[in-house]
């Protein structure tokens, strides 16, 4: 493993995708790795794209990438899809749209399965963009799978985020979902060649209008083809300067926001770790169970109950 990380540390390939793999399948390395890469961090710039199923965002990447690599930067794309329900992996396989690029040594694509996680990500994306960061990418791409108002994860793991809607495919109303307005730093209308075009355009700048989160950075709405190419140019300026706002004002507290979102998040995993294998191994948890159902205690005390005994099982430990 500590051959890996240093040979990720020079830009090797293999390794980037060995360690991925080690970080996806939770192996208990997986610590260890983000212990020794996490100084190499910090430097790409995260966008996610996101959006409802069928809007064209893995087309729209594919577009994005080839603007990227004319400018000569090193691109990472994380390719979340649905999960096989046999194999836990990707089912879709976004690479496939993305293959102009696949021989690019430039260019890391990887696909990763959801393993039935909500919120539109894989559990293990967060430090999939580490190992990518450390890799040497200088901008990270994050394709969600289709979302709707709740799945909103992508915003507290990318710098930028991009909501991609689709005229003529319901997105009129997507558009004027609270969560939706709150997380897209750009808009963009994808398949621009089609109708209602403005329509729509006209319905998100109204939203915007009335948004109380649009004082300083107003999302900029912006129609392109994925298709054709049109607009892929202007898109990746908007995320530049969206990129030099974000620098020129600080974004420390932005910063301390998505750091404490994966503290709680890592935490959460290990208390529950813990649960299982440590202070519940003992058949604990059924005695609890069966109180509940007999209507001794109420589950709000055994839940109580349950964490005291995992104190307990850590202070004797």
């Amino acid at each position: 493993m500590a051959d890996h990380v240093d040979r990720l540390l020079e830009g090797d390939r293999r390794s980037a995708a060995k360690l991925i793999t080690l970080i996806e399948n939770e192996l208990p390395e997986k610590e260890e790795i983000i212990r020794r890469i996490y100084p190499h961090t910090g430097k790409a710039h995260v966008i996610g794209v996101t959006g409802s199923p069928g809007a064209g965002k893995s087309s729209l990447i594919d577009r994005l990438v080839g603007t990227l690599r004319s400018e000569d930067l090193r691109v990472g794309v994380i390719a979340v899809d649905p999960s096989s329900p046999f194999s836990g992996g990707a089912l879709l396989g976004d690479r496939i749209r993305m293959q102009e690029h696949a021989l690019d040594r430039k260019v890391f694509i990887r696909s990763m399965g959801t393993r039935g996680t909500l919120g539109g990500l894989s559990r293990a994306t967060k430090d999939v963009v580490k190992i990518l960061d450390a890799y040497g990418s200088d901008v990270i791409l994050i394709e969600t799978v289709g979302v709707g108002q709740t799945e909103l994860d992508i915003m507290h793991y990318a710098d930028s985020t991009v909501v991609v809607l689709s005229p003529g495919a319901g997105d009129r109303i997507q558009a004027m979902k609270a969560g939706i307005m709150e997380i897209a730093d750009l808009f963009v209308i994808n398949k621009c060649d089609t109708a209602d075009v403005t329509r729509i355009k006209n319905d998100i700048e109204n939203m915007i209008d009335l948004s109380p989160l649009a004082k300083n950075w107003r999302p900029p709405v912006l129609k392109t083809s994925a298709f054709t190419g049109d607009g892929i140019g202007g898109l990746w300026d908007k995320l530049k300067e969206h990129k030099n706002y974000k620098n020129s004002c600080g974004s420390s507290a932005t910063d301390s926001h998505k750091l404490k979102s994966e503290l709680l998040e890592i935490m959460n995993g290990k208390v529950m770790a813990r649960l299982n294998t440590g202070a519940l191994s003992n058949g604990k948890m059924d005695e609890i169970i069966d109180s509940v159902l007999e209507r001794r205690i109420d589950p709000y005390t055994a839940a109580d109950t349950l964490l005291e005994k995992l104190i307990c099982f850590r202070e004797g430990a």
